[in-house]
């Protein structure tokens, strides 16, 4: 029987920053803490062993020095691991991150009612309910989207490079928090809540044989999907759905209800 001699285990001394302490068990949060490996080991592949998502992380340091995910690690090193930042721009010294650019997402399958808030506020919200992780996956690396998820084990896969694990359970807490972690909305009502599309302003007249009559004689403006030709109008839900809106918005910027 071979045993493994304790020389061979390296050590080093991790630290981990911000929200990324929500995937560390209590006792290793906000803290400096050893952590034993041993062979050939990259950055990534430590940290993701750690239980952090590298698509979470937006700078490592070792040694103070920024180093990349396939940076392989020493024996000593000092890491420290870093979220995004709220307020500083790191694009210049971030080796692990390419910049966010424009914003797409793709959800999966337990964030149904997530797309649709999200495409109500006017974010490009891509929902596949029944894709397996490797069909999200490879679609988000075609089309440039970010991965939201309650699944940890899909944002460590290789093809994932932006995403975001979803604290929240509750959908409406969930809106709050893509606003707060990705930013204002863009245009609220302008996508399709059922489909994703764009929406377009069309003449009343093109759409009147559609309408029920009560609709026909109070309402003047229409947008329609272009996708699934869905009809929408500022009816009677107008005022609830520009209160959840508004709501949220003041909520994910300053933190009150």
């Amino acid at each position: 029987m071979a045993y493994r001699s304790r020389h061979s285990m390296k050590q080093v001394t991790v630290r981990v920053y911000g929200p990324l302490n929500d995937f560390l068990p209590p006792a290793r949060r906000q803290a400096a803490f050893a952590h034993a490996f041993e062979g050939r080991e990259s950055v990534k592949d430590l940290v993701e062993g750690l239980g952090i998502p590298h698509p979470e992380i937006d700078l490592i340091l070792v040694n103070g020095e920024p180093v990349a995910f396939d940076y392989a690690v020493q024996d000593g090193n000092r890491i420290a691991v870093f979220p995004r930042f709220e307020s500083v721009d790191i694009a210049g010294v971030t080796l692990v991150r390419p910049p966010l650019g424009a914003l797409h997402f793709v959800l999966d399958g337990h964030l149904g009612r997530l797309a649709r808030y999200m495409r109500l506020v006017g974010l490009d919200a891509t929902y596949l309910a029944d894709a397996s992780d490797d069909d999200i996956a490879a679609l988000a690396a075609r089309e440039g989207r970010i991965v939201l998820t309650r699944d940890r084990g899909l944002l460590k896969l290789r093809g994932v490079s932006r995403g975001y694990w979803i604290r929240a359970t509750m959908p409406r807490q969930q809106l709050v928090e893509v606003l707060h972690r990705f930013g204002p909305m863009r245009a609220p009502f302008s996508r399709c809540l059922r489909c994703n599309a764009e929406l377009r302003e069309v003449p009343k007249a093109s759409v009147e044989s559609r309408l029920e009559p009560r609709t026909r004689e109070y309402y003047q403006r229409f947008h329609e999907c272009p996708r699934c030709h869905r009809i929408y109008w500022a009816g009677s839900h107008w005022q609830r759905l520009t209160r959840l809106v508004e709501s949220t918005t003041l909520e994910a910027r300053f933190g009150v209800s």
